[in-house]
């Protein structure tokens, strides 16, 4: 709200004027109305002073977790502890959200009173943002003072990239049932028990193999070796070169029909954007499927989740995407160089890229040596307005039997990664079925 102080000034403007009126003409009621203009100042002031004092402010929420185009949800106390009350109220949230609600002006507000609101905003963009500080502004009723109050932020919310439902999406070829013993130890329990040890303090009791037990009159526990279709890798491509962003990283969203709760939101224009929401809805997907999933991302800092499975895995993974800008300066193919080395044989990649160039092939050629197996999903920059053609690189991932997904400016991410699935059935299965 812009505050306007005419009316302070004009009330000093009166005042001088009755003091210079009673100088020159001596006349009393120039004087009494002078000093019924100072008194009215000073007790504006001191109403302005006790107003902005007592006032107590709680903003609450149910979580500070949150998903891109999702509502979230805000509620506000306003509490006057102390006499007098407040004519007015404003509270302004300045909060580091895109288009955050809860910013209202509150009436007559008396002693001791609880006034309690609620704010929902639509989440469009990822990342962590404070709520708040948040400014408290009252005044006096005849409009002379006002004062401020901020009131600093608390709590801090970050919001998740935008996932999006996959029925179905094939494992690399080297993750079918009956791949190759990887034989590394696994700090996790897996269904590969290797061998037994005997018992060191601080190893948990369900891990203790009672028939070695009794057998040799001491606790023996089981070691585990890492699941041979365990392991799936995916890597996401953040060198700032290939990529390509029509505007600002915020998306869109439709308000034809304001009477709905949750407006359907669209990702923006941008490469990266689509390759985050992707990698968060693979991820997702394999997590849920009791798979052990990492990443791998070169986004300015080299960014490693090492691969677990469970819930606390996909919140690792989803908090690291939702951070990440393609602000990299490693290629595509320095970073595969880097990190296959350091994944056991028969583990499963997904490439994410938007990457057109010719190393993108020598880095697929250098996990096929490792026995990695990899499936593409590729973001076609074209489409958002950007540099390259991906028909020739899709083709010459066909003619390898790489499964490749493309993805364009307003597909549905959902069907498209779908789509390796076809072609899985179309040249793996019948491969896999004349070895048999």
């Amino acid at each position: 709200m812009k505050l306007s102080h005419a009316s302070r000034w004009l009330l000093a403007a009166v005042i001088i004027g009755d003091l210079a009126g009673w100088i020159v003409t001596g006349a009393t009621i120039y004087a009494r109305l002078a000093y019924l203009g100072i008194f009215l100042m000073v007790i504006a002031f001191v109403w302005t002073v006790l107003s902005v004092s007592g006032i107590h402010l709680e903003r609450n929420t149910r979580t500070l977790r949150a998903s891109m185009g999702d509502v979230f949800e805000e509620h506000y106390e306003v509490k006057k502890e102390r006499w007098p009350g407040c004519s007015w109220l404003e509270v302004l949230n300045q909060s580091t959200l895109p288009k955050a609600a809860g910013s209202r002006l509150l009436t007559r507000i008396v002693a001791n009173q609880l006034r309690y609101y609620s704010a929902r905003t639509l989440l469009i963009q990822r990342g962590a943002y404070l709520l708040g500080p948040t400014t408290l502004t009252t005044g006096d009723p005849f409009g002379l003072f006002t004062m401020k109050r901020v009131i600093a932020s608390r709590d801090t919310l970050i919001i998740l990239p935008m996932t999006f439902p996959i029925s179905i999406f094939p494992p690399p070829p080297g993750l079918l049932p009956g791949g190759k013993a990887i034989r590394q130890r696994s700090l996790d329990v897996t269904p590969n028990a290797a061998e037994v040890r005997e018992y060191v303090p601080g190893d948990p009791m369900k891990r203790i193999h009672w028939p070695s037990s009794a057998h040799r009159g001491q606790f023996m526990v089981k070691e585990f070796e890492q699941d041979p279709q365990s392991d799936i890798w995916i890597f996401l491509d953040a060198y700032r070169p290939v990529h390509f962003s029509a505007h600002s990283a915020t998306a869109s969203y439709q308000a034809e029909n304001t009477w709905l709760r949750r407006p359907k939101v669209t990702l923006p224009k941008d490469t990266f954007e689509y390759a985050v929401s992707a990698a968060a809805s693979l991820s997702r997907f394999f997590l849920t499927d009791r798979r052990a999933v990492g990443l791998a991302c070169a986004a300015g800092k080299f960014f490693v989740v090492p691969c677990e499975r469970g819930e606390r895995q996909t919140n690792k993974i989803m908090e690291t995407l939702a951070f990440l800008q393609p602000e990299g300066t490693m290629p595509l193919l320095e970073m595969v160089t880097i990190q296959s080395k350091l994944l056991p044989l028969g583990s499963g990649v997904i490439l994410i890229t938007t990457s057109t160039r010719p190393d993108f092939l020598l880095a697929l050629e250098d996990l096929h040596r490792r026995s990695l197996r990899t499936v593409v999903v590729l973001i076609k920059s074209e489409t958002f307005g950007g540099q390259g053609e991906t028909e020739n690189l899709t083709a010459s991932l066909q003619a390898r039997n790489i499964p490749v997904c493309q993805i364009g400016f307003g597909d549905d991410l959902g069907a498209n990664l779908r789509l390796p699935a076809r072609y899985l059935q179309r040249f793996i299965m019948p491969e896999a079925s004349s070895k048999a």
